[in-house]
């Protein structure tokens, strides 16, 4: 059966006694993100109305408008959208948050669209567009007059309105089949620019026609007009920092515990952790956690192999002791490999591991990231994804890495993958994973003699044994053949790279790597360090990043 796009229209008015911190963070990391994840919601855009002052008439009526394209209105009836308004995946929260609120939720299937030439989705422009215009008008029509309204609509009314300065598009709905309703309503809705002609002389044109009259007078019943501007851009990752900033805020788990959130609370800054899934089914958890403001910059940490984002935190301790970073929003993530969630790419390659970067970003709507810093692997990843995307990369901070895998790599990956099949361990739930053996071999090799033993070597070696075996399996291949020297030469990122001065043979390896960079970089070596600089040296590591940030202010 042929698919029928459509729209769903869902307003809310907010109780006096649910707190605005509350509301939109509800909205904009629980609520909306679970739906925009699914393969037909093409989008989400939450709006706020602009006709409720003064003698607007939108007074009475609710405040906010959310709405979504789908690919096809059928699956707004059934699994797995129907789930989500159940008790299997509703939070406490959300229940208690709804019970606050007037909802009104509609259907429609999509009747005609036209668009201005130069016409781009909302959702595909960065950085976050502002004070888009919508109008919206829902018409009751005489059943015999249907046709006339449809056909007044594309043959003149729509072109009218296309000479409207700031006329991005208009689409015309009725209500979706699916619905089985009595009556059939239409949704109009206009999409403008900022700055527009509504109200002007090219407006005034297209409400003025003998056929406007005619359809107004003889086929409508019953009109109303609201006007709204866009205020958030909804997407499949929870990223909205600024309402945990609030006293009112209220932490999230969600059923699945995949998705939480956490308000300040001194020292520790407002963060969300949730996941993305990939176009090849990998599944990325990440960490969003700083600034509350969503225009700031934004620092991506990319992980070692076998390791999780906990290898940063006494780095970003010792950073955000300094005020001046907490500008920042720091993004970590779990490598691909880190879970059995690894997707379908095969083989594993940088290229791979920098397009996860890039569904990152793009998932979390940042257009371009301050800096990325990587070790081990994600030093790689790092550096070949400022190599593949510059746009989107400010800086790079490349660490204890190489630009090419050297050719023992196959081999010596290959027989700690061996060590770790013989030992045969198991996670709690039974999920075969790295093990100790592995995990001991690993943190010696990594660690400068003098920390052998202490509590960071005890920690990485936890974080290593617990590791995947089959995504450690797969991952591993990024390692197995890569060469990026001649791309380097050619780099239009600003770049940095960092090594542990007791990293074995690659101190002298990144001299020559800062050396081949375009442009030429700079080495900076972190005494008594070995693989995991920021690990076992994380007040030097900040200092050596601090420094490099500050270049570019």
């Amino acid at each position: 059966m042929a698919e029928t796009p459509g729209l769903l229209f869902v307003t809310m008015a907010p109780h006096a006694s649910l707190p605005s911190a509350q509301f939109d963070d509800w909205w904009n990391n629980e609520h909306a993100p679970l739906r925009v994840r699914l393969p037909f919601f093409a989008n989400g855009f939450r709006y706020r109305a602009s006709d409720l002052e003064g003698s607007g008439k939108g007074k009475g009526l609710p405040e906010w408008l959310a709405i979504y394209d789908v690919t096809d209105t059928a699956e707004l009836v059934k699994e797995p959208y129907t789930t989500l308004r159940t008790d299997r995946v509703k939070t406490q929260r959300e229940k208690d948050t709804m019970k606050q609120i007037t909802v009104g939720r509609l259907l429609y299937d999509l009747v005609a669209s036209q668009q201005a030439p130069s016409f781009t989705p909302l959702e595909a422009i960065t950085p976050e567009p502002a004070q888009n215009v919508l109008v919206v008008l829902r018409l009751n029509v005489h059943p015999d007059k249907r046709q006339e309204l449809q056909s007044w609509y594309t043959d003149e009314h729509i072109p009218l309105l296309a000479k409207i300065p700031g006329w991005r598009r208009t689409r015309l709905f009725q209500t979706a089949a699916v619905e089985r309703a009595p009556e059939i309503e239409y949704l109009a809705v206009h999409e403008y620019s900022p700055t527009n002609g509504l109200g002007g002389p090219e407006w005034k044109a297209s409400v003025s026609t003998p056929w406007y009259e005619s359809i107004m007078s003889s086929a409508v019943t019953h009109v109303v007009r609201r006007t709204y501007t866009l205020h958030y851009i909804f997407s499949p990752a929870p990223r909205d920092l600024a309402p945990l900033a609030s006293a009112s805020a209220i932490p999230l788990t969600s059923l699945d515990a995949l998705t939480s959130t956490h308000p300040a609370s001194s020292p520790n800054p407002s963060s969300i952790t949730s996941y993305i899934t990939t176009p090849d089914g990998a599944q990325l958890s990440y960490t969003l956690s700083g600034s509350p403001y969503a225009d700031a910059p934004v620092l991506l940490l990319s992980n070692s192999i076998l390791v999780d984002p906990s290898i940063w935190t006494a780095f970003l301790a010792a950073f955000l002791a300094n005020p001046s970073h907490h500008k920042y929003r720091i993004l970590r993530y779990h490598t691909r490999g880190r879970t059995a969630h690894i997707g379908s790419a095969h083989p594993i390659t940088l290229a791979v591991l920098a397009a996860d970067i890039i569904h990152l970003l793009d998932a979390l709507r940042v257009p371009r990231a301050a800096a990325l810093i990587g070790v081990s692997l994600g030093g790689a990843t790092v550096l070949t994804t400022a190599l593949r995307h510059s746009a989107r990369v400010g800086a790079f901070i490349a660490c204890d890495t190489n630009a090419a895998a050297p050719a023992s790599n196959r081999s010596s990956w290959g027989e700690r993958i061996g060590v770790a099949e013989r030992e045969a361990a198991v996670s709690a739930t039974g999920e075969p994973v790295v093990g100790a053996r592995l995990a001991e071999m690993t943190a010696q090799r990594w660690f400068a003699p003098q920390n052998h033993g202490g509590a960071a070597y005890e920690r990485v070696k936890g974080v290593v044994a617990a590791n995947s075996l089959e995504g450690f399996r797969r991952s591993v291949e990024a390692l197995f053949e890569y060469d990026v020297r001649e791309e380097m030469g050619g780099c239009q990122v600003r770049g940095l790279f960092v090594v542990g001065g007791e990293d074995g043979v690659l101190p002298k390896t990144m001299a020559e790597m800062a050396r081949g960079l375009g442009g030429g970089a700079e080495l900076k070596v972190v005494p008594g360090a070995g693989h995991l600089p920021m690990v076992e040296e994380p007040e030097a590591f900040a200092r050596v990043v601090e420094a490099f940030l500050a270049e570019e202010e």
